[in-house]
């Protein structure tokens, strides 16, 4: 087997000396060029140009954000090439997607767990969300969101470009910094998906392909436990942010079982094919842990078995 091995030197859980030993445990099972990451949207290129020059796997290591470029690449192949097949390897500080597969959250135990699989021939397909916007057309693998939580992907981004080192202690801070603040007490969305009348006045919506939505370091946030990879779409979303109410949501996110499917102060809506969310004003949103920038509108739709997995 031929496989492109994409790398971003910036991963925050992986030395050199730690890359070099996964590049020799990989090597000494297939045939491996590796590839390391310039600038941004640079794992995009890398995974669509991988088909054309004859690779049948694509192995990420990197974050999430390094994950959603190769997939929106490995989407981009031109038709009438085999898409190659991708594994991800853990090298971020959440690694959300990697560890929704079911792949241990070290390094070292996820290259084994993949080179296992890889032996076998065993494959498999997962689905992924769609967004479709006026100025995007984008895949995402795990979650979209609409307010809140993309106001602290946003602000974690500043931060991380004046030095500061992402990490889930810096992410919880910040949210419930803009919290606090007030920042999120504006009840300007909407969300709409077939078989439902639409909700107006919502303080943040989400929408999920798989759980959970991101981790507290170890412990995985779930507003949307039922979401799966084979599955359509989930929707969460805050009908109010009273302080005590918000609070206790919080806590079922972080349970065994999450939010359950009905309650006081949110709606939740499970396996969508199409979720649309508006805003009456401009506002953040993010894909995947990517802010991309406000919004007014965008929609999102399933891709059934969109893409196959090794591991």
């Amino acid at each position: 087997m031929r496989a492109l091995f994409i790398v971003n030197p910036q991963a925050t859980t992986t030395t050199p000396r730690s890359r070099d030993v996964l590049v020799g445990a990989i090597a000494r099972e297939m045939e491996l060029d590796v590839a390391q990451t310039e600038y941004r949207d640079h794992a995009r290129e890398l995974a669509q140009q991988a088909a054309a020059e004859g690779y049948e796997l694509v192995i990420s290591l990197g974050g999430d954000g390094t994950v959603n470029e190769i997939v929106n690449g490995l989407l981009a192949t031109p038709e009438g090439l085999q898409r190659p097949s991708f594994a991800a390897l853990p090298g971020g500080s959440a690694n959300v997607f990697v560890r929704a597969l079911g792949l241990p959250a070290d390094p070292i135990e996820a290259t084994g767990a993949v080179l296992e699989a890889a032996r076998a021939g065993e494959r498999r397909s997962v689905g992924l969300g769609r967004l479709r916007s006026d100025t995007d057309d984008r895949y995402f693998t795990f979650c979209a969101g609409f307010g809140w939580d993309a106001d602290v992907v946003h602000e974690v981004d500043r931060m991380r470009r004046s030095g500061r080192r992402a990490s889930p202690g810096l992410y919880i801070s910040t949210a419930l910094k803009l919290f606090l603040r007030g920042d999120v007490s504006v009840p300007s969305l909407r969300i709409e998906a077939p078989g439902h009348e639409p909700v107006h006045d919502l303080y943040f919506a989400l929408a999920t392909n798989t759980t959970p939505w991101t981790y507290a370091g170890a412990v995985p946030v779930q507003p949307t436990p039922r979401s799966r990879f084979g599955l359509g779409l989930d929707v969460f979303a805050l009908t109010q942010v009273r302080t005590v109410r918000t609070a206790q949501l919080l806590r079922q996110m972080l349970s065994h079982r999450g939010v359950p499917p009905y309650g006081p102060g949110y709606v939740s809506w499970h396996d969508k094919s199409a979720v649309q969310i508006t805003s009456r004003t401009p506002r953040a949103f993010q894909i995947d842990g990517e802010y991309l920038g406000h919004r007014k509108r965008v929609n999102l739709e399933s891709v059934p078995k969109a893409l196959r997995i090794v591991g």
